[in-house]
């Protein structure tokens, strides 16, 4: 905790054997006198850090080093790698406020951002998203940021003390913390959350938010949103939302469950991505025949726009690669598709036959897949395993529907899939949000839109 009552965080930034960086001002090390400053380089050496930075050479298991002044102090990370997995991947030098933390974890070194959460959600929004975005959608953002961080944080004091997290399930009790999937012969379903973290609170990429220090350029609309909001947080039951977002939900939103643990919160159900008159669609998308004709429409929605205005505001320049979030495409040849599932997934199902729903989400977006080889057949889950698998990086989301090219002794020479949205489209849709917050919607009507039943609270000021 600061000393001005607002919590500290712990960023997990880059894991890697050796870090360049550059301290602009002094830094001092913690548990040494001794004042840095200018270039320096860490790498393993013996089982410690040796940190070179000027004149001065040491090596520790762990080390610290905080802003002499935290206003004007930065330091300067090289090579950092962002979107991780993901097509967009690529470094990039980043730049940072608060303290450097290296650690050892996992026989590699681990670099750590040290920082108010308040500071931190000026970062996530810069990165998330344009600094001049509408106020009302970066308001509603930083509140779901700040939501989703404090309940991260809460479990994870849980899973390091063995009590269970209080969370708003179906009845508001305590949940336990539930393991992450179950792989045997026939099924492999796992999901993935923060919880992977064990060292820091959360890490800097899109597995948790994206975090990408001071590099982002922070405008005054940011920094006026997060203080005009400072403290204030969703909660449903008396606990602080698990506040999800996704780029676009394809026109439904998603329910938790479907992409993670088995849990039910009240306030990540089914949401149509349009005024509460004008619902989307009203039939039940877990039907495989109605999924089908949903993903191959393209219905009126929030989120159903080409509007390069409206996009920019929440797509970074590499997250425009495309436009086609809330209808896509994509075709693979059989050797393709066959090489991508056995180097993802470690598994040689020989030829692909045929991609059978097993079973859809609210939202149409598949839980569980057959894949079908010559070799073998077995079902994957989530929605993120899913696909991970059928995808060089990931594909858009998992809402979509198989189309087999012609057979060849009875094999299909390809495979087409038909998609809707972009990500898992759990709880706020950004691209919807932004739609909402142009037409004149405010930050506490895009709240309620896609967290049924919230209220605000202030939790620290």
């Amino acid at each position: 905790m600061a000393d001005n009552g607002i919590p500290l965080l712990e960023v997990g930034v880059l894991t890697r054997d050796r870090v360049r960086f550059r301290l602009e001002g002094t830094y001092r090390m913690t548990g040494k006198d001794l004042k840095l400053t200018g270039e320096a380089e860490a790498r393993l050496s013996g089982g410690k850090i040796l940190l070179e930075a000027g004149a001065h050479s040491l090596k520790e298991g762990e080390l610290l080093l905080v802003p002499e002044d935290p206003e004007r102090c930065r330091f300067l990370l090289r090579e950092v790698v962002i979107g991780l997995g993901f097509h967009w991947q690529q470094e990039e030098d980043q730049l940072f406020k608060g303290s450097l933390k290296l650690m050892i974890t996992r026989d590699s070194l681990q670099v750590v951002n040290v920082i108010p959460v308040e500071e931190y959600l000026v970062s996530v929004i810069s990165s998330e998203m344009r600094g001049d975005s509408s106020p009302a959608l970066l308001k509603a953002h930083t509140i779901i940021s700040r939501s989703w961080l404090l309940a991260q944080i809460g479990k994870q004091r849980s899973l390091q003390t063995g009590q269970p997290v209080k969370r708003s399930g179906s009845s508001g009790e305590a949940l336990p913390v539930t393991s992450p999937g179950q792989q045997d012969e026939t099924e492999w379903v796992r999901w993935y959350d923060r919880e992977d973290h064990h060292d820091f609170h959360v890490c800097a990429d899109d597995h948790c938010q994206r975090y990408q220090g001071m590099t982002r350029a922070v405008q005054p609309q940011v920094e006026q949103a997060v203080r005009e909001t400072t403290g204030q947080v969703l909660v449903f039951g008396g606990a602080i939302c698990d506040a999800r977002y996704s780029k676009c939900c394809g026109g439904v939103s998603e329910t938790f469950g479907s992409c993670w643990e088995p849990v039910d919160h009240p306030y990540l159900q089914r949401v149509d991505d349009n005024p509460a008159e004008l619902p989307v669609n009203q039939a039940d998308l877990t039907v495989e025949a109605n999924a089908e004709a949903f993903i191959r429409d393209s219905p009126p929605a929030f989120c159903n726009t080409s509007d390069p205005q409206l996009l920019r505001q929440v797509l970074n320049d590499y997250d425009q690669t495309s436009v086609d979030f809330y209808r896509w495409k994509v075709h693979y040849t059989q050797k393709e598709l066959a090489g991508l599932i056995r180097e993802n997934s470690g598994i040689d199902f020989g030829h692909i036959l045929d991609l059978v729903p097993v079973e859809r989400g609210a939202s149409s977006r598949l839980i569980r897949l057959k894949i079908v080889g010559s070799l073998k057949e077995m079902i994957v889950g989530k929605e993120l395993e899913i696909r991970r698998w059928l995808s060089p990086s990931h594909l858009y989301s998992s809402a979509f529907v198989v189309e087999r090219g012609p057979l060849l002794q009875g094999i299909p020479g390809g495979f087409t899939l038909r998609g809707a949205g972009w990500g898992h489209g759990v709880g706020l849709c950004q691209i919807g949000a932004a739609v909402m917050a142009h037409r004149g919607y405010s930050h506490i009507e895009i709240l309620q839109h896609y967290f049924t039943g919230t209220n605000l609270e202030t939790r620290y000021v």
